[in-house]
């Protein structure tokens, strides 16, 4: 099977982050190294696997159902 590997810049540009954040805040909280992104050679430079992240993010995705917007941020999908 073949993966697209992805640098945090092109990772910033598909999904529409800045690399900053995704560097700070998704790495280690969202994508967990060895699943979503790799170093290889063990240095510093982290490549993207672009089709385990692609599947996450749709599967994470809400329902296409109709939602009531509440009061405090959350929707009722009744």
């Amino acid at each position: 099977m073949s993966q697209t590997f992805l640098t945090t810049d092109e990772l910033a540009a598909r999904i529409k982050y800045e690399p900053r954040y995704i560097r700070e805040t998704l790495n280690d909280a969202v994508f967990i190294e060895g699943i979503h992104y790799i170093r290889p050679f063990g240095g510093r430079k982290i490549l993207y696997l672009w089709e385990i992240i692609e599947e996450e993010m749709l599967r994470q995705a809400p329902a296409l159902a109709p939602a009531i917007p509440l009061a405090r941020g959350g929707v009722c999908r009744g």
